[in-house]
């Protein structure tokens, strides 16, 4: 499947290479001539100024040269240009330098200035916000910095939030949140490396890692990865990343990374010597390798005293835990009421069922994920209202009409709630998946198929690998005591390392 998805890619490829006007061939394909006209002919075709209304382009007189400036729309500093402009406008034939390189040293007051003289680099940067200027009879274009990206203010997400620590958090614009990480670990060592993949979106990703404490072979193999990447662009941001990081076991219900939308959670496990991945228009990090013990880890687990953390930490495992022992114990103890103990005999139907207790379970399921997606797309004024109605229609209303059983209900309302005591969605759904498999084969084959369901999703978290190819589940296999306690236990900072 990945062979055929390359040799469609290399074919659309080259029907794009060979979409082109006639006589096209002839002009300039690759450098700056240094000949204004020439240069504009062939800018002004590829990015088909005519009929893109935001890319702007101005011929200009600087030092008595013929110039052009490109820009697009929305991208620049409006201010910013226009001071420029009047500076370069300003100066005479004796001020204006020889070559661009000069020119950029002695008549060019700004900070973020670079020349380049290859059009694919030049349009690159143009489409990505920057300012290009042409002179003629200059063989390089003089490149500034001066973009700026609509983007929202930094506040706390919405998904991690904390009951203590900061309220600043990750939004679309790559430079604002590697920023938001440099303000925290102000360190030489810290580097932030820029690379670009999508071979039409050119998607920016920034490597974030502390030298000397990432492990450097596996830096090496993530850059090259996404060097390597052979796609047209990175259409889910993130998780097309992930997707073409991490190829293998995709069957594997179990995370391969961590997201967070933390800059403090973020910094810190840059310190822990991971890797962490910003993509440009993503308001999270991506954290890598990532193990089981990273999944169930918070911030809260860090803004609260030792002993209140290691509480907040052993509940979130073992709720998470529950959620998925919960329903298959209660289907397999209802198949064998004789396992029943006689003091907890209230657990007991109260009620025979109309439905099957297993398709009771599954509907559900499905229900459950159908309420998220309506949350998700009522609009705020809505929400009240609807969450009532759908409280007192699908809840009371369901067990009235003999639906549902009552007991049934409580489960999976405990399901529900439950599995937002853990932030990571990936880790929810694999537990979902596990659960509703274990539900069916406790059906089918009552005990044995309870056990085969258990024994399922050990192997399912055992033989999963990160993308270092570690074990999931470091420290305990392979099996390292001072780790192992360090993740169960929350030690004082002060003296951890």
């Amino acid at each position: 499947m990945e062979k055929e998805k390359d040799w469609i890619w290399e074919e659309n490829k080259a029907i794009r290479d060979e979409e082109r006007a006639p006589g096209e061939e002839k002009q300039p394909v690759d450098r700056i001539t240094g000949t204004l006209e020439t240069d504009m002919t062939h800018l002004n075709r590829i990015l088909d100024v005519e009929k893109n209304f935001d890319i702007i382009y101005r011929v200009i007189r600087i030092g008595g040269k013929e110039a052009c400036m490109y820009l697009v729309d929305g991208f620049c500093k409006d201010d910013l240009v226009q001071k420029l402009l009047q500076y370069f406008m300003d100066l005479t034939p004796e001020k204006l330098p020889k070559d661009m390189h000069e020119l950029s040293k002695q008549c060019t007051p700004y900070v973020e200035v670079s020349i380049d003289d290859s059009c694919n680099t030049l349009i690159q940067s143009l489409l990505s916000g920057m300012f290009v200027l042409l002179i003629d009879g200059y063989e390089k274009a003089l490149v500034i910095d001066a973009r700026t990206y609509p983007s929202r203010g930094v506040e706390e997400p919405e998904k991690d939030k904390t009951l203590r620590g900061s309220k600043d958090g990750f939004v679309e614009t790559l430079v604002s949140n590697t920023a938001l990480i440099r303000r925290r670990i102000r360190s030489a060592d810290l580097h932030m490396e820029m690379l670009t993949a999508g071979e039409s979106s050119h998607t920016d990703i920034a490597l974030c890692y502390m030298k000397g404490r990432a492990d450097e072979a596996f830096l090496e193999e993530i850059r090259g990865k996404i060097k390597n990447i052979r796609a047209d662009s990175l259409t889910m941001n993130q998780e097309s990343l992930a997707e073409c990081l991490y190829r293998r076991k995709w069957y594997n219900f179990f995370p391969k990374f961590k997201y967070t939308e933390r800059p403090d959670a973020a910094a810190a496990q840059v310190l822990e010597g991971n890797i962490v991945i910003l993509v440009d228009n993503s308001p999270s990090a991506m954290i890598l390798p990532t193990t089981i013990f990273d999944v169930l880890e918070e911030a809260d687990d860090y803004y609260f005293p030792p002993i209140t953390g290691t509480y907040l930490r052993i509940t979130r495992f073992l709720i998470s835990l529950l959620t998925y022992l919960v329903t298959p114990t209660f289907l397999l103890l209802m198949n064998n009421p004789q396992w029943i103990p006689e003091q907890f005999s209230f657990i007991m139907l109260q009620e025979e069922p109309n439905l099957p207790l297993i398709w009771q379970f599954l509907v559900l399921e499905l229900a459950i994920d159908g309420l998220k997606l309506a949350a998700i797309n009522t609009p705020n004024m809505l929400s009240t209202p609807l969450s009532v109605m759908a409280a007192l229609v699908l809840g009371e209303f369901s067990v009235n009409s003999g639906w549902f059983s009552s007991e049934v209900m409580l489960y999976m309302a405990f399901v529900a709630i439950a599995n937002y005591t853990q932030s990571n969605y990936e880790l929810g759904y694999a537990l979902k998946f596990l659960r509703m498999i274990t539900l069916l084969l406790t059906q089918w084959f009552r005990v044995w198929g309870y056990v085969g369901g258990i024994l399922l999703s050990v192997l399912a978290v055992c033989c999963n690998r990160t993308v270092s190819h570690r074990s999931f589940i470091y420290p305990l296999i392979p099996f390292d005591w001072k780790k192992l306690k360090s993740r169960l236990i929350r030690t004082r900072l002060p003296g951890a390392k």
